[in-house]
């Protein structure tokens, strides 16, 4: 019995000398929730759609408040210039100034490309946490672009959802997603994402530059720049109402 109660205690402290430094996977995805997440943030970007023969960048301005309200208003080009998108909770609203109407874009709608981009309507807008929609698994660890990485599995825990199963890359040091494999509920990858630029936003690590590709059509992706972003600021109430669209 002697024996026995040394054994286990030994198992005991050699699991908790290993365990800081091989966090499980959903202590890793809430950390990249907590680095990534806010009460609220506004934002400048743009998108670089690489089509073709032709290149297009639309610029436009966000709002968006906790995972279940956002607002979006296009700049740029001329022609997109004016038009709005509303979110709340799973509903979206599109206006558009050419035709002065608001359209509600709902189910597998939602899914469809943005202007041609390689982002969907749920993929520009969604703003959800990592940790309420998957559960995680680091499944082995990896160097990514020179940074020390955990890679994850993530399964998603409910069954209507958009990519059924991811892959991240999450940096050790600076918990954002460097790199991410989107996938069907089949396998069948549907999308990835790499990060091209990391800020620091005063404690907080951001990721300002990615690349959005969707596997599924030819191109070279889409690129998606933040030129400008705050966090946690105060934002008025009527800014997430249907009458913000045709202001």
């Amino acid at each position: 019995m002697r024996r026995l109660i040394i054994s286990l205690t030994l198992i005991v402290s050699a699991f908790l000398l290993i365990a800081p430094g091989k966090p499980s996977g959903d202590y890793i995805l809430r950390k990249v929730d907590e680095n990534i997440g806010a009460d609220s943030k506004t934002s400048d970007s743009k998108m670089i759609v690489a089509g073709g023969r032709v290149t297009r960048t639309i610029e436009f301005k966000s709002w968006i408040q906790g995972t279940s309200k956002s607002f979006t208003e296009y700049l740029a080009p001329a022609r997109e210039k004016g038009t709005k998108m509303l979110k709340l909770d799973d509903q979206l609203w599109i206006y558009t100034p050419q035709t002065d109407r608001i359209i509600r874009i709902s189910g597998h709608m939602l899914r469809q490309s943005v202007m041609g981009s390689d982002l969907s309507y749920e993929d520009l807008m969604d703003d959800a946490k990592y940790a309420e929609m998957y559960s995680a698994e680091v499944i082995r660890e990896e160097v990514y672009s020179d940074r020390d990485c955990w890679v994850l599995k993530l399964t998603a825990k409910e069954e209507d959802i958009a990519y059924y199963s991811r892959e991240i890359w999450v940096d050790k040091e600076r918990f954002i997603p460097l790199k991410e494999n989107r996938y069907a509920k089949s396998g069948k990858l549907l999308k990835y994402t790499e990060v091209q630029s990391v800020s620091k936003y005063g404690s907080r690590w951001y990721p300002d530059k990615m690349l959005f590709k969707d596997a599924l059509k030819g191109g070279k992706g889409t690129e998606f720049v933040i030129y400008r972003i705050n966090f946690n600021t105060d934002i008025p109430d009527y800014i997430f109402s249907k009458a913000s669209l045709r202001k």
